[in-house]
């Protein structure tokens, strides 16, 4: 395999940037050293490294300190090789400690901040949070990113269809939201989320996770699926006879608030746009019943949409909203470009119509 095709050496321009970045950050803040636990800013600052985390474990397996002289990786002897190898780009360094004793890397992380403050994403004893302004930094994704990202979203999309087009009335929501998983297992794609509901609770929760109910005349599919760090969103729905005779509505209001996704608009803005949807929809009340979504990207929603953000929009930043009534729901991964929104969750084959010059999926009806 020759340089350029290794995906680690592509990928060591793109990390060299970030820690850029975060060594400008530590500079403003006189600090000694930044110590990223989560996954979503291990997987942005190595330009999409993955640090496993069980689930239910609130710690990741590997953790990032950047000083300064060096930027190191933090984990034990069990993961240190295959971190190595298969995650992590030049220009890192490893702390590799035995999983038995985690303080050493406690001592190291205070050793190597030589007596000043240190910045994370999550503190701990005495640490200092990470300033606002490099969480934007990270909600504004590079080119590379909006690759990676385009790739996830249109094999998100085509996954979440395909297990659709094969379901059955008499399915159980547990086995539609397995073939779900199972689609975006196959193609390289972590099921981060998945959500299923029949006709019947759909129309009762806003959020159905699976149960042992069957589906019967309807059904809604959704994710949060991951790769190299990043979260694409989508809702498709499905219908065995007539699609709903609402989807259309629907589709106006989801219209108005994406038309307020502007550079140099707020989320405010947007939460405003959507909120006068709903008002000239004659549904006042429906905003309330379901959270909105907003800034997508290392995590499912990096910042929530509400009336009081005011946090200004970029070129480069990626957005998922889920806007539903009467137990319908759409969405998708979208990220704002020189031309306006690109969907990155469009899937060709899926039926859609041509909404205020937006292709919006309907309901696929199946026999």
């Amino acid at each position: 395999m020759s340089v350029s095709a290794d995906p680690l050496a592509v990928r060591g321009a793109e990390a060299a940037a970030k820690l850029a970045l975060l060594r400008e950050a530590l500079a403003q803040a006189g600090a000694g050293a930044i110590r990223l636990r989560g996954a979503g800013w291990f997987a942005w600052a190595t330009a999409g490294g993955a640090p496993f985390a069980p689930e239910g474990c609130e710690a990741c397996v590997a953790e990032l300190l950047v000083t300064p002289e060096e930027a190191c990786v933090l984990t034990d002897e069990v993961e240190a090789e295959r971190l190595r190898q298969e995650e992590i780009p030049a220009g890192f360094t490893f702390h590799i400690a035995p999983w038995t004793e985690p303080e050493l890397h406690e001592t190291y992380a205070l050793g190597a901040a030589a007596g000043r403050a240190v910045l994370s994403d999550r503190p701990h004893n005495g640490e200092l949070a990470l300033p606002a302004s490099l969480k934007l930094r990270r909600m504004v994704l590079g080119v590379e990113e909006s690759e990676r990202y385009r790739r996830l979203g249109r094999e998100t999309a085509e996954a979440i269809g395909e297990a659709l087009r094969a379901a059955r009335p008499d399915w159980t929501e547990y086995r539609l939201a397995g073939e779900g998983a199972r689609a975006l297992l196959r193609r390289g794609i972590e099921p981060a989320l998945v959500l299923a509901a029949g006709e019947r609770r759909m129309g009762q929760w806003r959020r159905p996770t699976p149960s042992h109910e069957t589906l019967g005349a309807r059904a809604t599919l959704s994710c949060c699926a991951r790769r190299h760090g990043l979260i694409a969103r989508l809702s498709r729905s499905a219908s065995f006879g007539p699609a709903p005779g609402v989807q259309q509505e629907l589709l106006r209001l989801e219209a108005t608030g994406l038309d307020a996704v502007r550079p140099g608009q707020s989320l405010a803005a947007v939460y405003h746009a959507f909120d006068a949807a709903y008002r000239h929809a004659n549904r006042p009340d429906a905003i309330r019943e379901r959270r909105l979504g907003g800034i997508a990207g290392y995590q499912a929603c990096e910042l929530a949409v509400s009336p009081s953000t005011a946090t200004g929009l970029e070129t480069g930043m990626a957005f998922a909203f889920n806007p539903g009534f009467e137990g319908m729901v759409i969405e998708d991964s979208f990220l704002l470009g020189a031309n306006g929104l690109e969907n990155l969750t469009l899937d060709p084959q899926w039926p859609a119509a041509n909404i205020g010059g937006r292709v919006r999926p309907l309901w696929l009806e199946l026999t």
